[in-house]
Formats: C-alpha cells, structure tokens, sequence
C-alpha cells in the first residue's frame, strides 16, 4: 500500500494515489521492496493497482531503466514481517510491559529487514528458499546476531537446537558470496569469559565476509518475566570485558589495520572508562547498534569552546548514561542543566537514552523553569514524533510551553543549538 507520493516522481505522473495499492508488476507480485526493485527496473512497465475504493486498473508505461517509481510504502515487506520462533534468554520483546502498543511486540527475523535496514537476524528462521533468494539477489551485507560460536552454548541462548547450526549457516551465507555483520549480547557468567574469547577467535577465522564483531551488554527490565537467571555487568566486570577485548583488538589493528571487534558504548560507560579515539572505530560499521555513538556524537560536537546564547536557560535531557559526557561538554556554561532522567518505565538499570519514555521525562521536568528544553531524537520512533508509553512530542510541547521542546539527533545539531542556531 502507498504510502507517500514523490512530488515529480513517475507516481505522481500516473494519478497514483496514497492508499492504493500495487499487485502485481508485469503480471509478477512483489513480496516487498527488494522484489519490486528488481521488477520496476525494466524500461516497460506494467502496473495492476486496486485503488482505495476497491476499484481496479491496469496502468502500462514507459521510463527509463534507472528511474524510480518514486512512492514509499506501508511497509518493505509486503507478505508480512517474518517472526522469530526462538525463544532467547535476553529477548527485550519479552522484558516490555504488557500494555504497550502491539507493534512493539513484533519479534521480527526477516533477513529482507537486516538487508535493507541493519536489523540483526539468528539466521534459525531462515528456510533453504530464504538462502536461495538472498544468494539470487546478493544481498549483501546482513546482520547477523551470534551470541556465542560454542554451538551448544548457542542453542541454549536461543532455546531452540537450531542455533547449533551456525557454523553451516555461516558457510552457507559465504558461499553465496554475502558480507555480514555480527554481534554478541554479552551476559555476565553465560556467555563472556572463555566463551567470548572463542567466539571473537572464530569470527575472526571468518574474514573477510564477517565484517565486524560488536559486543554489547545484555540489559533487563524490571518487566522481565523468565526465570531463566541474566547477571548484568557492573563497574568491575565491565572493566575487565574491556581488558579483555582490547587484547584482541590490538590483534586485530596489527594483522590487518581495523579494529574489527567494538564494544558497546555502555561497556565504557558503565565502567567510567575514557572512550576509545574516533580512529579506532574505523568507519563505525555498527553505529546504530550503539557502538561508537558517544565518541561520534562528541566528534560532532567539536572540541573548542562553545559559546552558549547566554539570554536562554536551557534543560537536555539525557538517559544517566550519557549524561557525565554532555556534563563534561558544556561543563563552562551554568545556563545549561544537563537532566540525568531515571527510566522507572522500565527500571533503573535500563540507563540509556533511546529507551527514555514520555512520561519519565514530564515527571523529571516538572516543577522548573526553562526557555528551551532539549530531548535525544532516539527516544523517539523513527520517522514520528512519540515515545515508546505513546506519549506525543506534541503532548510534551504543550505541558511545558513556552518553552520551546527540540529533539536533537547529533552533536552538530546540539552545538548549533546551544548557539542559538535554531
């Protein structure tokens, strides 16, 4: 279903409109974006739509093998989101409350979805046709969650035996040619240790389709229903991870002048450790996954000093995490307050800012005085402007006018805001 029509676009010229639909592309049905891409890259096109009355039409064209289409969409997967069977000790979609929306208790595994926007797949859902569709259009690079490479450490992670098959998966993936991206959600006496050190070691093995190996700390909600034990890391253990990693990091840049293995930004946090130099994350190949955002985001923001439009008095809010980095960014400017926010929606222990809540925020508001109020843009779902407790930027924006209420997605953005320029 269309979603959004390109102004000029080819959409445009032919009267589609939002909310029809597109069934088939020369006489083929496209099972998401990929297929379609591939479809509408011929020079002759035919389109059959059902329009948002029911009513359809058949609309046959001509275009240039290059040009788009130029209408977004619903969704990229037009046959459904692929759901994961596993059953995973760490599962977060198992650790939110029960009243949340029900998108957010979508368990996606769909390879098309780490294709096309970086999410991590276990590759146990994926069927001989899956392979064979990714080995038919090369799609390159995935992202794949490994967790542990002692297969049957794997399958217990998982809870389902075929997680010990990811040593053939792998060789499957890489025999058809295809990249890939992996990680580890690292849980403190499970899967770290000696584990982790086999792990790093047989990826390591799988250069140059394995691309990069990031490790991040499990995290728990106070939401968490399985009785299946997770320790998490604290300042000590978080130390000695980093100890550890950077040995073979070291390794790493020797033998082939990449860092290769990157720890989340929360491993450095948490054990109130200084942040590796930009250099070290290479060209950050997992910055979405949180790895390299702090340090990217203090890049952005510059090193000299920053004169802060002195008549605003200004509030960030800041999961507790990041909130000594930006202390220390704007530490010469008293007009600045730098608002630690404690997530109760989902526990203390859950510090970072992406997972900040609406209504945590207006709790830790309340009561002061400020022109301009600046909150992080990963608190928010991609593309809208509302929390993950459905509470609206715009609801936020009217509970404390006048101030002004900002989202902020990077560090050049927030220096020019401090600034004034906005």
């Amino acid at each position: 279903m269309i979603s959004k029509i390109e102004i000029g676009s080819i959409a445009e010229e032919l009267e589609l409109k939002v909310g029809d639909k597109i069934l088939k592309v020369n006489g083929k049905t496209p099972l998401d974006i990929i297929d379609l891409s591939f479809l509408m890259a011929e020079e002759e096109i035919e389109l059959l739509i059902e329009h948002a009355d029911g009513e359809r039409e058949i609309i046959a064209f001509e275009k240039d093998v290059d040009e788009e289409l130029g209408a977004e969409f619903e969704s990229a997967v037009f046959d459904g989101v692929r759901r994961c069977k596993n059953h995973c000790v760490f599962c977060f979609v198992d650790m939110i409350a029960l009243n949340m929306r029900k998108t957010l208790s979508i368990k996606d595994d769909d390879y098309r979805l780490s294709f096309l926007f970086g999410n991590f797949i276990t590759l146990t859902n994926l069927t001989a046709k899956d392979f064979r569709r990714i080995k038919k259009y090369h799609l390159s690079p995935l992202f794949v969650s490994i967790h542990a490479m002692n297969p049957e450490l794997r399958a217990k992670i998982l809870r389902t035996p075929l997680g010990a098959k990811i040593n053939s998966q792998l060789d499957e993936l890489e025999r058809a040619g295809v990249e890939y991206h992996t990680q580890v959600v690292l849980c403190k006496d499970l899967n770290d240790g000696a584990e982790l050190d086999f792990t790093i070691a047989e990826i390591l093995k799988r250069r140059p389709h394995a691309q990069s190996l990031a490790i991040v700390p499990v995290g728990v909600t106070k939401y968490r229903r399985d009785k299946f034990l997770l320790n998490q890391f604290d300042k000590n253990s978080a130390a000695k991870v980093i100890e550890q990693v950077e040995l073979w990091q070291q390794k790493a840049r020797a033998d082939f002048g990449r860092t290769f293995i990157y720890l989340g930004d929360e491993f450095y946090l948490l054990a109130e450790k200084e942040l590796p130099p930009v250099e070290f994350y290479d060209d950050f190949p997992q910055i979405e996954n949180g790895i390299g955002m702090t340090r990217n985001f203090m890049k952005e923001f510059g090193v000299e000093k920053i004169s802060v439009k002195k008549i605003l008095t200004i509030d960030v809010v800041s999961g507790t995490s990041f909130a000594k980095i930006l202390k220390n960014l704007v530490a010469d400017n008293p007009n600045v307050r730098i608002l630690p926010v404690e997530n109760k929606f989902f526990g203390s222990k859950v510090n970072v800012s992406g997972l900040l809540t609406g209504g945590d925020i207006i709790a830790a508001l309340k009561g002061g005085e400020r022109d301009l109020i600046l909150i992080p843009a990963t608190a928010l779902k991609a593309g809208e402007e509302i929390f993950l407790d459905d509470v609206t930027l715009d609801e936020l924006r009217k509970i404390f006018a006048p101030a002004q209420v900002l989202p902020v997605h990077d560090g050049v953005e927030f220096r020019k805001i401090l600034e004034g320029k906005f």
